[in-house]
C-alpha cells in the first residue's frame, strides 16, 4: 500500500465526492534522431525498469512476408555488434536482471528490470541492438532463429490442443489483406521463403530510433539518466520515414460457421465479432459487457453454464482491443456428455437478454469496480508486462500522451446500462460473427452447426 500511495493522489471531484486520481509524473524528451524518451521516478525500491517499444508488429508485414516482427523478437536477444552471442542474457543475469519481450499485431516491446546501479548496462545493451544489430546479423544466425520460431509455432499452434483455433478465427474475421488476417508468429511457408536480405531490410525499415519509444522508471536521477540515454542512443542514425499501414475495412456481412477435429478431450466453442478499435467508443463498453457475462462466479454465463446447468467446464468473454480494429470473443469448453450446440443456445439467450433488457445498475457497478481494482493493482509494479513503464509506453504509442491513466479509467466509469445494450445490438450481431467448434477426433456430433474444415497446412 505504501508503494501505491507514492503515485496515487486522492482529490475531490466537482460534485464533492472523493474521486481517485492517478498521478504518474514523467519527464519526456526527444533525441535529434527521433527517439522519444519517457522518465518516471519511483524510489520505493532500489530498482529500475527499462522498457523499449518499437512501433512495429505483425500488422506492418505484407501477405507472403509474415512472421518478421516475431522473428526479430528472438534475434534481438542473440547478440549485436558489440555484444557476442549469448552475452546479452548472461550479463543481465549476472547483474540480477529479468528481461523479456513480446510481439503483437501493433507493436514489439522489450524490457529489463534490474537493480538501479545496473541501469547503464541495460542502456548499453538496448542501444547496441537498436543501432547495430544488423552489423552482427548473418544468414546462419537468421536461419538458426528461423528454425526456433518454426518450432515455437509447432508447439503453440499445430501441436497444442485448440492451438489452431486462433488462426481459423483470424482468417475469417479479417479480409486477406488486413494486417490482422495472419498470426503474429507468421506462416511456415513465409518463414521458409524469407531471404536474409528480406529480414535485414525489415529491420532497417522499422527498428530505427524514430520508430521507437524508451521508458525508464524507478530509482533514477532524471538528469543523470537523460545524460546516459544521450550517451548511448544519441549517435544511432535516424531511419527513413516508416510506411503507414493501409488497412482495408474489416466488416462481416454474414455469419460464418466452421468446425474441425483436434487432439482434445473436450469440445470447445468460439464465438467472435468485429468490434471497435482500442480507445474508440464502444471499446470500454464491451470490456464491461465481457465482465458481466463471465467476470466471476456470479456472472451471467458462468453462473448458468458452469453452476446451474453444469454443461460447461469453463467460459470466458473478452474484448481483444487493437489499434486498427478489435475482436470480441466468447469461449466455452463443454463438460463430458454435452454438446456445443447446447452451450451456444445458452450463450445466445444471454446475449439476446442484454440486447433486449438493460443490464442492472448493480452489474455495471460491480464490473467497473473490478476493472478499477485491476487497473490500480497493475500500477503497483514499476516494470515487467503491464507495469508503469509498459503502460506509459502503451499510452504514448496509442494516444501520444504517456499520462493517459485518468482518461482511460474515465471511459469505464462513464459506462451505463443503456450503453451496454446499444453496443450489444450494434456489434454482437447474429449475422456478423464467426462461430467455431473444436471437437475431439471422431466426435463430430458434439459440434455446433457448421462446415467441417481441415486445419493442416495453415
Amino acid at each position: 500500500m505504501k508503494k501505491l500511495c507514492a503515485f496515487l493522489i486522492l482529490c475531490a471531484s466537482i460534485a464533492g465526492a472523493q474521486e481517485l486520481r492517478i498521478n504518474v509524473p514523467y519527464t519526456r524528451f526527444t533525441l535529434p534522431n527521433g527517439l522519444t524518451v519517457i522518465l518516471h521516478v519511483d524510489r520505493s525500491t532500489p530498482r529500475v525498469s527499462v522498457n523499449t517499444w518499437y512501433h512495429v508488429g505483425s500488422g506492418n508485414e505484407k501477405p507472403g512476408r509474415t512472421g518478421f516482427a516475431h522473428l526479430f523478437e528472438h534475434l534481438m536477444f542473440m547478440g549485436s555488434k558489440n555484444v557476442a552471442t549469448g552475452k546479452f542474457d548472461e550479463w543481465l543475469e549476472a547483474a540480477g536482471a529479468d528481461n523479456n519481450g513480446s510481439t503483437t499485431g501493433d507493436r514489439t516491446n522489450y524490457f529489463e528490470d534490474l537493480p538501479s546501479n545496473a541501469l547503464e548496462l541495460a542502456l548499453f545493451l538496448d542501444s547496441d541492438r537498436m543501432g547495430y544489430l544488423a552489423d552482427a546479423m548473418s544468414p546462419k544466425a537468421v536461419d538458426a532463429q528461423r528454425d526456433i520460431v518454426k518450432n515455437e509455432r509447432r508447439q503453440s499452434y499445430e501441436n497444442r490442443p485448440y492451438g489452431m483455433s486462433s488462426l481459423v478465427l483470424e482468417e475469417n474475421l479479417y479480409p486477406p489483406t488486413h494486417p490482422y488476417h495472419w498470426p503474429t508468429i507468421g506462416s511456415m511457408a513465409d518463414l521458409s521463403a524469407a531471404s536474409f536480405e528480406d529480414v535485414v531490410q525489415f529491420f532497417r525499415t522499422y527498428y530505427a530510433p524514430n520508430n521507437a519509444s524508451l521508458t525508464i522508471a524507478g530509482d533514477i536521477d532524471v538528469e543523470k539518466t537523460k545524460a546516459l540515454v544521450e550517451k548511448w542512443f544519441g549517435e544511432i542514425p535516424r531511419g527513413q520515414a516508416v510506411p503507414l499501414i493501409d488497412a482495408p475495412p474489416a466488416y462481416l456481412a454474414e455469419e460464418k460457421r466452421f468446425a474441425f477435429e483436434d487432439r482434445v478431450q473436450l469440445p470447445r466453442l468460439y464465438m467472435a465479432w468485429i468490434s471497435p478499435p482500442q480507445f474508440s467508443p464502444g471499446d470500454a463498453e464491451l470490456d464491461i459487457l465481457a465482465n458481466i457475462l463471465t467476470g466471476g462466479k456470479n456472472s451471467r454465463l458462468y453462473k448458468r453454464l458452469v453452476y446451474d446447468l453444469q454443461i460447461a467446464q469453463d467460459v470466458s468473454a473478452f474484448q481483444e482491443s487493437q489499434k486498427q480494429v478489435s475482436a470480441f470473443q466468447v469461449v466455452a469448453t463443454a463438460r463430458t456428455g454435452h454438446t456445443l450446440a447446447e452451450i451456444e443456445k445458452v450463450i445466445q439467450e444471454e446475449i439476446d437478454k442484454i440486447k433486449n433488457e438493460f443490464p442492472s445498475k448493480r452489474e455495471v457497478e460491480r464490473a467497473v469496480n473490478q476493472y478499477e481494482a485491476s487497473f490500480i493493482n497493475r500500477l503497483e509494479r514499476v516494470g515487467s508486462f503491464g507495469g508503469k513503464t509498459d503502460q506509459l509506453n502503451a499510452y504514448f504509442t496509442a494516444t501520444g500522451n504517456p499520462d493517459y491513466f485518468n482518461e482511460d479509467l474515465a471511459r469505464y466509469k462513464a459506462v451505463d446500462p443503456d450503453d451496454l445494450r446499444a453496443c450489444a445490438r450494434t456489434y454482437l450481431r447474429d449475422d456478423g460473427r464467426v462461430v467455431l467448434s473444436v471437437v475431439p477426433k471422431g466426435k463430430k456430433e458434439l459440434a455446433a452447426p457448421g462446415t467441417f474444415i481441415s486445419v493442416e497446412g495453415k
